[in-house]
């Protein structure tokens, strides 16, 4: 198997320390790369800062050119890049399928955007001693990006992080997860098929401890990580001068009315549940975690969650028909052993579960966990869910603000008065009604608050954070 490159200002370049990546299910090779060099560390953020005036001035309509080539091509490898995604990450291929489709649109839309930006006139005669004036409201990048992406998706957050810099003009520097960098490699092929400017991008495999200096390095003034939540915070704490976007997950919680007692409403929600608290193993940011349900409901809902989480199928994630795949390694997938064991001692109930092997951690159902168990108060990031009983909506939505994340929440409910009630009380970044709160469009603004960090995604949003306002005043003319 040959080495795959990395990609230094445009071009691929190889180092001498390998880096062999392998599947969690099974161990079998992924495939090979290289950890980027020092030397090749420092072209590659070199080269950002010389071309950011290039890049800054180069036509939307090459930027919008350079993101519908990546967004085509992606399509046209769609199965290749799954199949990748699945070899090196363990995540199911329906779901690997579903996220190089995700990554399709996210490019897509990072063009359309890039046609649009654009800025607003304002009229200053709104005084006597400005008139004739009026102001043109730009945005213009902040500066070459430091991106860090994680290995959960390894090609959809990855593309969260490159389609809003290109859009806006700005250099990216990207540095994958060390234990998910093929996919971002493979991308890398598609960006060097474009007319971007030499040196616009760079995707680096490097190790955590050398992210550490590009963090603090100031000829990138924008970092934007998606990860755990003390990197994150530590990012922004050792460089308090920069522009720094956090996204850090949370343990997404689910709230079911009182008015969800009919079958419909309990076979869909319950599905829902059990679906987006397995799914990618629980290690989403947004994957149910915590479901408080109505005392009408909850005695229904969970044994209809404990059903639909027995259908689904465990194991071999290239098989078609598995639902939920292994954790990203044997270590975390212990973690979540672990705490599981220490709810369940500390006198949770357990449904369903509780079974490790290797890396895989079977679904796992719990009620009658006490509020201070970390499956309940800290984010799991594995196929864990917690049962709750409440008295009323008000019980259930100060619970789910009862935590320090903050990320997005899901309230079943067919009362529009209860939905507007809870987008005004829930302390999070998003109310999905109707659904779970693993619910996200690429489009949308998309992130916390408290621990779950601050700034948004979607592409929009992210071009909003990669920039600054730039204000042109007109003197002397008609308004």
């Amino acid at each position: 198997m040959t080495s795959t490159p990395y990609w230094i200002a445009g071009r691929p370049a190889s180092g001498t320390d390998v880096l062999e990546i392998r599947s969690p299910f099974d161990g079998v090779l992924a495939g090979r790369t290289t950890t980027a060099t020092t030397a090749d560390v420092e072209t590659a953020v070199g080269a950002a800062y010389q071309v950011r005036a290039e890049c800054a001035a180069t036509p939307a309509h090459v930027r919008a050119a350079a993101l519908d080539h990546v967004s085509r091509r992606l399509a046209e490898r769609s199965e290749e890049i799954a199949t990748l995604i699945t070899a090196e990450s363990g995540k199911p291929l329906k779901w690997s399928r579903l996220e190089v489709a995700r990554a399709v649109s996210t490019f897509r839309w990072g063009a359309e955007e890039a046609r649009r930006w654009s800025g607003t006139l304002q009229r200053l005669d709104t005084d006597p001693a400005a008139t004739g004036r009026m102001a043109l409201v730009r945005r213009v990048p902040r500066g070459p990006v430091l991106g860090i992406a994680p290995f959960n998706f390894p090609l959809n957050l990855v593309a969260h992080k490159v389609a809003p810099a290109v859009a806006v003009g700005a250099p990216i520097v990207l540095k994958p997860a060390p234990t998910t960098p093929l996919t971002a490699l493979l991308l890398g092929e598609l960006l060097a098929e474009t007319a971007l400017p030499a040196g616009s991008w760079s995707i680096l495999p490097v190790p955590n401890d050398v992210a550490a200096g590009l963090v603090r390095d100031p000829r990138m003034p924008v970092v934007s990580f998606t990860g755990s939540v003390p990197v994150g915070w530590s990012i922004r704490e050792s460089a308090p001068r920069k522009h720094v976007t956090l996204e850090l997950g949370g343990n997404a919680a689910v709230v079911v009315g009182p008015d969800q007692g009919n079958e419909k409403s309990l076979s869909w929600a319950a599905t829902r549940i059990a679906t987006f608290a397995m799914y990618q193993a629980g290690q989403s940011c947004i994957s149910v975690q915590r479901v408080y349900a109505h005392r009408d409901v909850a005695a229904a809902l969970t044994e209809r969650v404990v059903e639909a989480v027995r259908t689904l199928t465990t194991g071999d994630p290239t098989d078609e028909t598995t639902d939920v795949g292994p954790l990203i390694d044997e270590q975390a997938a212990r973690r979540v052993e672990g705490w599981v064991e220490e709810a369940v001692d500390a006198g949770a109930r357990m449904l369903i579960g509780g079974i490790r092997d290797g890396a895989a951690y079977a679904p796992t159902v719990l009620t009658d966990v006490p509020s201070e168990a970390r499956v309940s108060c800290e984010e799991v990031f594995g196929p864990v869910v917690v049962i709750d009983t409440v008295d009323s909506l008000d019980e259930a939505f100060a619970r789910v603000n009862d935590s320090r994340f903050g990320l997005q929440a899901g309230v079943f409910t067919d009362d529009l008065k209860v939905a507007f009630h809870a987008a005004q009380v829930l302390e999070v970044g998003g109310v999905v009604i109707g659904d779970v709160p693993s619910f996200r469009a690429d489009q949308m603004p998309y992130g916390g608050v408290k621990d779950s960090g601050t700034g948004r995604e979607g592409v929009h949003a992210a071009m909003e954070d990669l920039t600054e306002e730039r204000v042109l005043v007109l003197t002397g003319i008609a308004v």
